[in-house]
């Protein structure tokens, strides 16, 4: 057996460097099934974050379809998804820089099908029989009003107009025809609900001109939650809501709505982007769906007849974006020890074939630190959820009286929710020997409606408590060095980490990514899909200023007390980078250490492969400075001010 090496925590030697994290893998983002083929886009950083769809034939050879510049991206909602559709090999595509469809076939160049406007296009189906695309289109053509919201028809071959099918709600989502394509169902809602509060599902029946008629409202309203209707292969209507607190599949038969799987789990998602899927049908009366329980995520079959569901047995714990395949079925599958991938499930033999990875990096499993669920005690007596990682390497272990560093973590959304599919950039952390707890609080998904709306009005205190006291949870317990606890986050949980350094004393260094500084500003300045977003979560904007201004960080940074580090992409349109700048200045006058690593032509989420790797480097550095250990990484300094 190998000595193993002594090293003081945070110093330890790993494989899991910031260049592999950066240059070896991409992002999967979806998956569509056209015949045998499967196509997805892969987000790539080593391309400056460029979008491409990919096929893969039933050969199994892949090739790039979309070439370059072409970035098969959307902007619809900032967070776009569902950004293109298949039929008959012939691709329909949004482009990121101009926001126009494409089409593109085989040995032909992409042409666009749409005008030269600010219009923006989403989540298309294709109607044959009338030869259109039906899709969400979001209206940027005039700049003096908030952008509008459609349901339209886009000719296939370009010639026709955009023919506006459905208006007047703020939002709309997952347009579907039934199988005799006379009847369309889809999604609406209108502010300040967001589609996780309140949803509705309409039905109309499609004239032969493309118009609609007879339209109704068949399920959801301003307190329940719809999510990805689909129609049966007999023309019936199903769909996901949390009627009964927890998202559970239903259909529509005759006027009435029927539960299908009555159960404290969780068969939805926040409808964070277009696309979604939790659930697809292989046969008329066999639904293949997902649900989660106490953070993981389990496949199923269901009879849609005896309503009996029955587990299958696959080793992935994190499973979404589900596609229907000839004899199985298709989804994104990871677990703690395996990337993400594509994977294809042969329903007759119950065996799993990789399709597409994620990264072609392997890792020893003596470099992965396995998660443990953990619930722990918060404020009112209630419990709170999180994934505890301890720190691991094959090769070290720390002097017997060194706890570890703990770093923090708090998602983003804020209404999204973290899992236990292996994310390199953790194993980053722990293989160094810093450990670290990625937390599920009040507010995330994944635990029940209740579990959500513990955040109405609570936006920077429960999401703070919960942090708080998961930290504390563990200091106490002897897992961790209390003097050393740090905390990060990205967009809404960088506003998360910037209220916990800010409003409570446990934490003792952070880093912000793209995180919420000011709320009025945030309010005031970011995009549609979330400009009402914070009456839920603060209260009503002007009416509750006063709780804007005594939530947010940046008037208060009088009670700030430890160093931070932001990092900022210059072109983000969903947290404007003066909300950092405005905290960089703060913290710069008080004289607390301070470093702002901003990045040109990054927008939410940095993309591009040198950004990602800096960025990581960078907090790591960070902590060294303020922890007092030593990197084993060669690391380019950055610059702190007033550290002395």
């Amino acid at each position: 057996m190998t000595q193993l090496k002594e090293a003081p925590h945070g110093s330890w030697e790993s494989p899991i460097s910031a260049e592999l994290i950066s240059t070896e893998g991409r992002r999967i983002i979806e998956a569509v099934v056209d015949g045998e083929d499967i196509y997805w886009t892969e987000m790539r950083p080593a391309e400056n974050g460029r979008y491409v769809i990919v096929r893969r034939s039933p050969d199994g050879q892949t090739t790039d379809v979309t070439p370059s510049p072409f970035n098969a991206r959307t902007r619809v909602h900032e967070y776009g998804g569902a950004a293109f559709v298949v039929s008959n090999g012939a691709i329909y595509f949004s482009n990121f820089d101009d926001q126009r469809l494409y089409r593109h076939s085989h040995g032909t160049n992409p042409q666009p099908i749409t005008a030269d406007a600010e219009l923006r296009y989403a989540d298309a189906i294709i109607d044959d029989k009338r030869k259109c695309l039906i899709c969400v289109r979001e209206d940027h053509t005039n700049p003096n009003r908030e952008a509008v919201n459609t349901l339209v028809g886009v000719g296939l071959d370009g010639r026709d107009s955009d023919q506006i099918l459905v208006s007047g709600n703020d939002f709309y989502s997952s347009p579907r025809l039934n199988p005799d394509g006379t009847h369309l169902a889809w999604m609406a809602w209108n502010h300040p609900n967001m589609p996780w509060d309140g949803a509705e599902l309409w039905v109309g029946e499609i004239s032969p001109d493309g118009s609609l008629s007879h339209t109704e409202c068949v399920a959801g309203g301003v307190e329940e939650s719809i999510f990805q209707p689909e129609w049966s292969p007999d023309g019936m209507l199903y769909f996901v809501s949390d009627r009964t607190n927890w998202w559970n599949l239903y259909r529509y038969r005759e006027g009435t709505v029927e539960p299908l799987c009555d159960m404290e789990a969780e068969f939805g998602r926040p409808q964070w982007i277009f696309g979604m899927s939790t659930y697809q049908f292989v046969a008329p009366n066999q639904i293949i769906c997902v649900y989660t329980q106490d953070g993981a995520w389990h496949l199923a079959s269901l009879d849609t007849v005896t309503r009996k569901l029955d587990r299958i047995e696959i080793p992935y714990t994190s499973i979404a974006n589900l596609q229907a395949v000839p004899g199985g079925i298709l989804f994104n599958g990871s677990s703690s020890t395996e990337s993400a991938s594509i994977v294809r499930l042969d329903l007759s033999t119950r065996q799993c074939e990789v399709v597409c990875q994620s990264s072609d990096i392997e890792i020893d499993a003596g470099y992965l630190s396995t998660p443990q669920a953990i619930e722990f005690p918060t404020e009112g007596g209630l419990s709170a959820h999180a994934f505890f990682y301890a720190p691991q390497n094959r090769d070290y272990a720390a002097p017997t009286d060194d706890l570890p560093p703990l770093l923090v973590i708090s998602h983003g959304g804020p209404t999204s929710a973290t899992s236990t599919a292996l994310d390199l950039e953790i194993q980053y952390w722990t293989s160094r020997g810093i450990a670290v707890l990625d937390v599920n609080y009040g507010g995330s998904s994944g635990y029940g409606r209740a579990y959500r709306q513990r955040l109405n009005d609570k936006w920077g205190i429960v999401d703070v408590d919960d942090c708080v006291n998961g930290a504390r949870f563990l200091a106490e317990n002897g897992y961790v060095d209390g003097d050393r606890l740090a905390i990060r986050g990205g967009s809404a949980g960088g506003y998360t980490t910037l209220s916990a350094l800010t409003f409570r004393d446990v934490f003792k260094a952070g880093a912000s990514y793209y995180g919420i500084s000011d709320l009025e500003a945030m309010t005031r300045d970011t995009h549609k899909f979330e400009s009402r977003y914070l009456d839920s979560l603060i209260g009503p904007y002007p009416q509750e200023r006063n709780r804007y201004r005594e939530r947010s960080p940046i008037h208060f940074t009088d009670q700030l007390s430890c160093p931070l580090i932001l990092f900022q992409g210059l072109e983000d349109k969903v947290v404007p980078p003066n909300q950092a700048e405005m905290m960089v200045d703060a913290l710069r006058e008080k004289g607390l250490p301070v470093a702002y690593v901003p990045f040109e032509g990054e927008q939410h989420g940095f993309r591009r492969s040198e950004n990602i790797r800096r960025s990581l480097e960078a907090e790591l550095y960070f902590y060294a400075r303020v922890f007092g250990f030593v990197p084993a990484d060669v690391i380019d300094p950055v610059p702190i001010e007033n550290l002395s």
